[in-house]
């Protein structure tokens, strides 16, 4: 399938042209830095007691939003074929021909290695690990292609910040890294597939595999399976690292998000499914919120110097 560009790329101002890199990096749309940025925060808090550094913070913050942005320009352009014919992405900038693709491409690169400097202020062991990430990141918008369920693979993805943050804090990465690794991707793929539900239509008009068509009319149940999955880990989380009262307050609301979620899909409207993704980046925020608070007013564990 080929996307509908016009025969010939319009003539832009500069301000014109800055708004189109603006849409293309998703500049004007926060909400996959905040889905990234949450887990990842909550493993630094995690790894470093409550304690990291805020030279950490700084890093991991510019990291994760700079990587996001790389990611969307890759991802738009592995996508050019495609999102001319879904009505939520037929105005993006590659798909209304207003870039070119090798503009994406360079744009995607020359921030990957922005965020690459970033690792650089870290240790070796973290600098190893942004290998596979970038791997990860550059793979992902080919899985939907051939995957039933790409969320799974984007779960990795949007997960990889935790061993990241792990590596950084400790020169290692232990298991209970990449067990909270596995119980963020389900997280990832109850909001994802909310996300697959508004293109489910165009979606299955171009071929493009995802969990809300895998699922059918199972969609609703495999999300609410996918939330108490992550929930009930998440506890188990607060058990293992001995959090208290803060967290727990944390995770209830993160459960009372949960449901107030399933319950505005559960006609499967478009606009509610695209309420009920967008209201994720609340759910992170609440976990985030309640490991960061208990460590300060439990353990008195505050960031430290840089």
């Amino acid at each position: 399938m080929t996307p509908r560009l016009p025969a010939s790329r319009p003539r832009l101002s500069f301000v014109e042209r800055l708004d189109a890199y603006e849409r293309l990096l998703r500049l004007d749309k926060p909400i996959g830095t905040l889905l990234l940025l949450w887990p990842t925060l909550s493993a630094l808090w995690l790894a470093a007691r409550g304690a990291p550094t805020y030279s950490l913070v700084v890093i991991f913050v510019m990291g994760t939003w700079v990587m996001r942005s790389a990611g969307c320009a890759f991802n738009d352009w592995a996508d050019r074929d495609f999102d001319a014919h879904v009505k939520r992405t037929a105005q993006r900038p590659l798909a209304a021909g207003v870039i070119a693709p090798w503009e994406a491409l360079v744009v995607g690169a020359v921030l990957a290695a922005v965020a690459f400097v970033f690792v650089l202020f870290t240790n070796r062991t973290a600098v190893l690990w942004s290998f596979p990430a970038l791997a990860i990141a550059i793979v992902y918008p080919f899985v939907k292609r051939f995957f039933s369920i790409p969320q799974a693979f984007l779960g990795i993805a949007f997960s990889f910040g935790i061993p990241m943050a792990w590596a950084a804090v400790q020169a290692r990465v232990p298991a209970i890294a990449w067990i909270l690794l596995a119980i963020n991707l389900f997280w990832v793929v109850a909001y994802d597939t909310e996300y697959a539900m508004v293109d489910r239509d165009d979606d299955a008009n171009i071929g493009i595999r995802t969990s809300a068509l895998t699922f059918g009319r199972f969609d609703i149940a495999a999300v609410a399976l996918c939330y108490a999955v992550y929930l009930v880990a998440m506890a188990w989380i607060g058990r293992v690292f001995a959090l208290g009262w803060a967290y727990g307050a944390g995770l209830a609301v993160a459960l009372a998000l949960a449901i107030h979620h399933l319950w505005i899909i559960r006609r499967r409207e478009r606009d509610a499914c695209f309420r009920a993704f967008l209201g994720n980046h609340w759910l992170g925020l609440a976990v985030f919120a309640g490991i960061a608070l208990d460590y300060a007013f439990t353990a008195g564990r505050w960031p430290r110097a840089w």
